[in-house]
């Protein structure tokens, strides 16, 4: 019969991980908790043991598995490049309900790095890898002590719904499994929605806990302007590059676009001045409020355009990890001159600055950068598990 240990009732948790952890060590394949459904785990370094999960599963060797990775930062190790794209459903979804599929047949990938005969049941015939970064205790001990990646897929029979109880797994394999670990019943009780990304273009191969109109906006681009307090200069970049991309696409939505300040109060109107400067350009910018900087807006944003050199070394300090997607708006790093209490036409002419080097923006992040969905309707779970997501779960 199988060890069932009870994460919730155990004295000390992470001494019942490292149970998990000697586990894989071993080649044994157990099953572990996600906050999607329920999974069977391997180590991606044992052939044997990935074997040994697909004959327990029951499950197609036509259907790749999924890759359980530690981070972001890992995926990089196998896809090598992650396109704008892949790089913000990465930062905005993981840890999370989400499975990407990304391009990983690059010689420089570290799936060359996997067993053979591991590498065949990840690998789908396009070149493309699902990966998971699981937002689960379990997972944080998991990757701290496994160096390998984990292969993961759904804990269920083949043709069963997935299993979102220990007890579950536990009714469908029995003593067919040494170790599972249970955590009670997993948050989202549901797939994780499976995303394939080549480039600019997603497709969503199987809806699951993340919903498609929320898989749009979090695909869509987002683009923060950032002056000192949020009135005049980052205000009319803001509407300015608003309906640059209008202009673009052709869409009111395309991309989002917002402005803040690194001192910014919060509920400040627009400077009169570039209400009218705006108004001229027939463009309104009465309902402005203005707001500060924070961390949230650092996390969800493309690129952040600063009007001074001072201000994007500001952010950086405070936020380095974000340094590579802070840039001033000047391409030569030069800064927008502050026209606070100048007169109108001071105005004018810092919008007309302004909107010059936008036009430089929108032309140097190209079409690449907008997202664009293929296909209309989600396949059935089964359709998206023999493209590549797992049979009910990629976990």
């Amino acid at each position: 019969m199988a060890t069932l240990v009870d994460l919730q009732k155990a004295e000390e948790p992470r001494d019942m991980v490292h149970r998990a952890v000697q586990a894989l060590a071993e080649g044994r394949v157990i099953a572990v908790p996600t906050e999607t459904v329920y999974g069977l785990a391997a180590s991606g370094l044992d052939a044997q043991a990935v074997q040994d999960l697909i004959d327990l599963k029951g499950r197609s060797q036509n259907a790749p598995l999924a890759l359980a990775l530690s981070s972001t930062e890992a995926v990089w190790d196998f896809v090598c490049e992650l396109s704008p794209l892949a790089q913000r459903l990465a930062r905005r979804c993981w840890p999370g309900p989400l499975t990407l599929v990304l391009p990983s047949d690059s010689p420089e990938s570290a799936v060359t790095q996997l067993p053979p005969e591991v590498r065949k049941y990840v690998l789908a015939p396009d070149g493309c890898v699902g990966f998971r970064v699981v937002a689960h205790r379990v997972f944080e001990t998991l990757h701290q002590f496994v160096a390998a990646p984990i292969v993961l897929t759904s804990a269920n029979l083949s043709g069963q719904p997935p299993a979102t109880t220990a007890e579950a797994v536990l009714d469908q394999f029995g003593d067919r499994l040494p170790l599972i670990l249970s955590d009670g019943p997993s948050r989202y009780a549901g797939a994780s929605t499976v995303v394939r990304v080549k480039a600019n273009r997603y497709e969503i191969l199987r809806e699951g806990a993340i919903e498609r109109a929320a898989m749009r906006q979090f695909a869509k681009p987002i683009i923060a302007v950032v002056c000192t307090g949020n009135t005049c200069r980052s205000p009319m970049a803001e509407v300015m590059l608003r309906e640059r991309f209008r202009q673009k696409t052709g869409r009111e939505d395309a991309v989002l676009v917002v402005s803040a300040g690194v001192s910014a109060m919060p509920g400040g109107g627009a400077a009169q001045q570039a209400v009218e400067a705006m108004s001229q350009r027939g463009l309104d910018l009465t309902g402005h409020s203005s707001r500060p900087l924070d961390e949230r807006l650092i996390e969800l944003a493309d690129l952040v355009l600063t009007m001074t050199g001072q201000h994007r070394e500001a952010i950086v300090a405070r936020w380095p990890h974000a340094a590579g997607r802070v840039k001033t708006l000047r391409h030569d790093g030069s800064d927008v001159s502050d026209p606070i209490g100048a007169p109108q036409e001071v105005y004018a002419t810092c919008a007309a600055q302004i909107d010059e080097q936008l036009g430089q923006w929108v032309e140097t992040l190209g079409e690449d950068w907008l997202p664009e969905e293929q296909g209309g309707q989600a396949p059935s779970s089964s359709d998206a598990c023999e493209q590549q997501g797992g049979e009910s779960d990629a976990c």
